[in-house]
């Protein structure tokens, strides 16, 4: 008979993270660490565990059929396509890029071939994996997704001393095309390996400090090249903001960033949801491995504006809305359960659903027993269990596959 699996979640505790964003949510003591991201799936880096022993990726690799349907296990194999998180960033996370499926092949064989075993940090590829991903704001959020147009960048280096923003400068004023931009950005991150760098940097930081001050009408842009000047002095990434997009997201707003969008978020607590996949190329911003070269070669650099997903709101308040990608692998519910309501949630696939707040009762067709979730708890509902329903009072979130 079908069963509901209560799960338990690994937290990544990165130097970005947030002292107490993820221990609240958790109901944890926080003690100074910082926490960066719960991880909920089943990627072999930190798969989740299933209450009672083993791991929610040797669960689904035993009964792919039951756990993931057949339509989902044809697709993609005995594995659970999508990988959820939250995140929570009181810094800002690397300047990043996740590759393209052909890329991350490539990338993934080329550092088997060459003997790097799993899990070494001198690895760009983790595994052979796509990575597109959405992130849904829970707080305000903030970050840079995606490249401005030419002119828009020009607008905001006109006046910036330094001879490194000079180069980017000549650059993009020769050529406003995809290929200028990609120029543009290369000549600023490969500066991380000249010596002379910093002191050009903290040049064009004081020339940006000097214009926000005047109240330029670029403050924004200026300040958040200070932000991030000031957490990685020296970086010449921090300039590269410059020509990125500026985004802010209001709680329930999302973005969507396909594979190749150069981004870095900033600070906030999202939900994400992506591709299982754990490919990051860097560029800076970070204490990690930066791979430039990985990351030139699978970005795009035609400039557009970030892309927000598409919602779709249901219930008889509107209080059930649903994000969805251009991309198969995953979509993302959430749920605000008032008293006496039930809520229908995706009725077959493989599912994971995230108590947010209040609680919960998370009730299957082909389940005797709901599952009782309360703040920071989740539950793994196979396809096997049929259609889903939330009742109870409080806030959720459903990860399932469209």
């Amino acid at each position: 008979m079908p069963e509901l699996y209560p799960l338990e979640n690994s937290v990544q505790h990165n130097d970005w993270g947030s002292r107490t964003r993820i221990q609240e949510l958790l109901g944890t003591v926080p003690d100074g660490t910082p926490a960066a991201e719960l991880w909920l799936g089943a990627h072999p880096s930190a798969p989740s565990r299933v209450d009672g022993g083993g791991s929610l990726l040797e669960l689904v690799r035993s009964a792919p059929d039951a756990m993931l349907g057949r339509r989902v296990a044809d697709e993609y194999g005995p594995r659970l396509p999508y990988l959820l998180k939250v995140l929570a960033a009181d810094r800002s996370l690397s300047l990043q890029v996740h590759p393209k499926p052909h890329a991350a092949r490539a990338g993934f064989n080329r550092e088997n071939r060459q003997g790097l075993p799993p899990g070494d940090p001198c690895r760009s590829f983790h595994d052979d994996q796509h990575k597109p991903e959405m992130v849904v704001a829970l707080t305000e959020f903030e970050g840079l997704a995606g490249f401005r147009a030419p002119r828009a960048v020009l607008d905001l280096l006109d006046g910036l001393d330094g001879a490194l923003v000079g180069d980017v400068r000549a650059l993009l004023a020769a050529d406003r095309s995809p290929g200028g931009v990609k120029a543009a950005f290369t000549r600023l991150v490969v500066a991380r390996h000249d010596a002379g760098t910093p002191d050009d940097v903290a040049t064009t930081v004081a020339a940006v400090t000097a214009r926000l001050a005047s109240g330029s009408p670029s403050s924004r842009a200026d300040a958040t090249v200070l932000q991030l000047a000031t957490e990685h002095p020296g970086d010449p990434a921090a300039l590269a903001s410059l020509l990125l997009n500026r985004v802010t997201l209001d709680p329930g707003q999302g973005l969507f960033l396909p594979a190749g969008e150069v981004h870095a978020y900033l600070s906030g607590l999202g939900v994400e949801i992506m591709a299982s996949s754990d490919n990051v190329l860097r560029a800076g911003l970070t204490t990690k491995l930066v791979d430039e070269e990985a990351l030139v070669e699978c970005a795009s650099f035609v400039p557009r504006p970030p892309q927000p997903p598409r919602t779709r709101a249901a219930g008889g308040r509107g209080q059930v809305t649903t994000y969805r990608a251009p991309v198969r692998e995953f979509a993302l519910t959430l749920a605000d359960v008032g008293p006496d309501e039930k809520v229908e949630l995706p009725a077959e696939g493989p599912r994971i659903v995230l108590c947010l707040s209040g609680d919960l009762e998370v009730g299957a067709e082909g389940c005797p027993a709901p599952a009782t979730l309360g703040r920071g708890a989740s539950v793994f509902v196979p396809h096997d269990a049929g259609p889903l329903r939330l009742s109870g009072s409080g806030h959720a979130v459903c990860a399932w596959v469209p």
